[in-house]
């Protein structure tokens, strides 16, 4: 959790920068972000299995690192090595320290961000990852003068411009609806029930990310999608619907002695109606934020929709 990478910075870190880098103390911002389960409150027993400790991440300009950089992270691991350490491994030494401000998101966001001008440009905004993009904005920031590594923060915190935005949700509604709307039910009447459930998992990805980009908030890395998901999720209905979907078994007594037909669902295999109402949901917030006028089920259909 944040909380004991917090104490550790008000009871060591913030008294070792003060005493040793007093001049530069206002050139320091300090907090816990990025990687790591910690970042986003959902480290647990299990989590100390790999890459656990505690720790904090120090951020500075390019040109801070070349004047006291390299003694800042030097100082900041002798402290933590004088300090109680669990798992303290060399890939949890990457995620904490001393680190530019331009190579923590970039290194993150795999692009080359200009956190100078703090600015992204609508094709690298195309390229982000959703779960890059939180991992970018997570955790806390204890301390940042200056403002530039909060400055770039906001700019992402601001969400998508609104053209990658419709574009991501024509996406994404394209995937849903192709895989478990329509490629579902023609793999189950083949008798294909490994591609059957490949359809329902992508269709699981596609509505938990079609839930966020409804919510205007980025996804974790996808072993936290859900969990996220429940906590965003005020009353509870969507996490509701794709829970049952995750837990629903294929069936293949659902098909016996039925035809393929496009316009005509299979309501006998709980999957096809499960499918039909989270789109129904789906379509709900859609209309609620004036994304469209209309009620239609199949969600391809506002594919263009979102485009134009």
């Amino acid at each position: 959790m944040t909380d004991k990478n917090r104490r550790f910075y008000d009871e060591h870190v913030a008294d070792m920068i003060h005493k040793r880098f007093g001049a530069y103390e206002n050139r320091i911002a300090v907090g816990i972000a990025g990687e790591g389960s910690d970042c986003f409150g959902y480290d647990d027993v299990i989590s100390r299995d790999h890459d656990f400790g505690t720790g904090v991440c120090l951020w500075i300009t390019d040109e801070d690192m070349k004047v006291f950089g390299h003694d800042l992270s030097r100082a900041y691991d002798e402290l933590t090595d004088s300090t109680e350490r669990s798992f303290y491994t060399a890939r949890l030494r990457e995620r904490r320290g001393v680190m530019t401000i331009h190579d923590f998101y970039s290194n993150i966001l795999q692009i080359d961000c200009d956190t100078k001008n703090c600015i992204i440009t609508e094709t690298q905004w195309y390229t982000l990852d959703h779960s890059c993009l939180k991992t970018a904005v997570n955790g806390e920031v204890f301390r940042d003068d200056q403002g530039i590594f909060t400055a770039f923060r906001k700019l992402l915190i601001s969400y998508y411009p609104d053209r990658i935005w419709h574009r991501r949700l024509a996406e994404k509604l394209h995937e849903y609806a192709s895989s478990v709307q329509v490629n579902y039910s023609r793999c189950m009447v083949r008798g294909d029930t490994v591609a059957a459930a490949m359809c329902k998992a992508e269709g699981l990805s596609a509505a938990m990310e079609l839930f966020f980009l409804l919510k205007r908030e980025y996804p974790p890395y996808y072993k936290w999608t859900f969990r996220a998901l429940k906590d965003l999720d005020t009353d509870g209905e969507y996490a509701a619907k794709v829970q049952e979907l995750a837990d629903t078994a294929i069936d293949r007594t659902a098909w016996e002695n039925t035809k393929y037909h496009p316009n005509r669902l299979n309501y006998k295999d709980r999957i096809v109606s499960l499918a039909e109402e989270t789109a129904s949901l789906i379509v709900a917030m859609m209309r609620e934020m004036g994304l469209t006028k209309n009620s239609d089920l199949y969600l391809e259909n506002y594919v263009d929709e979102m485009l134009r």
